[in-house]
């Protein structure tokens, strides 16, 4: 007999450092899956990320075993690391506060192109290119 879903959970976290104090436990506690083996198992899978907030789906069965798929990290995060910013523009697109070059702005739509709705890779810059300009960030050439 297969598996039944019984949830879904999102959030998000850094990669190879889930624990399961929150946002971890709050989420994923009264479901009733084991912590801790969530824990290790999404910290051996995400190692190799190590600094990127990553979102992740977590789909939870009847018998309380769970299988958890890692999405890239958002895009408002990869724009702010490669224009070296703690935080984007209060103000969005009123107040400039950082830039990227085109040839940063492609390497992150590369990167987002699984997760966005773009059939090519043109579409999926002028997404991110939108992100970015809302969060304060110029694309220079």
């Amino acid at each position: 007999m297969a598996k039944e879903l019984i949830n879904k959970i999102k959030f998000q976290i850094p990669a190879g450092k889930a624990t399961p104090a929150p946002p971890v436990g709050t989420a994923l506690g009264p479901a009733g899956i084991a912590l801790p083996e969530f824990c290790t198992r999404f910290n051996d899978a995400t190692r190799d990320k190590m600094g990127d907030i990553l979102p992740v789906e977590v789909y939870i069965y009847n018998d309380r075993s769970f299988d958890f798929k890692v999405k890239t990290p958002p895009a408002a995060f990869l724009i702010k690391k490669a224009a070296k910013l703690s935080k984007a523009s209060s103000k969005g697109r009123n107040e400039i506060v950082g830039s990227i070059t085109t040839a940063q702005l492609r390497e992150i739509a590369e990167a987002k192109m699984v997760d966005l709705n773009a059939y090519d890779i043109e579409a999926a810059m002028k997404i991110i290119e939108g992100t970015a300009r809302n969060m304060g960030v110029e694309i220079k050439d």
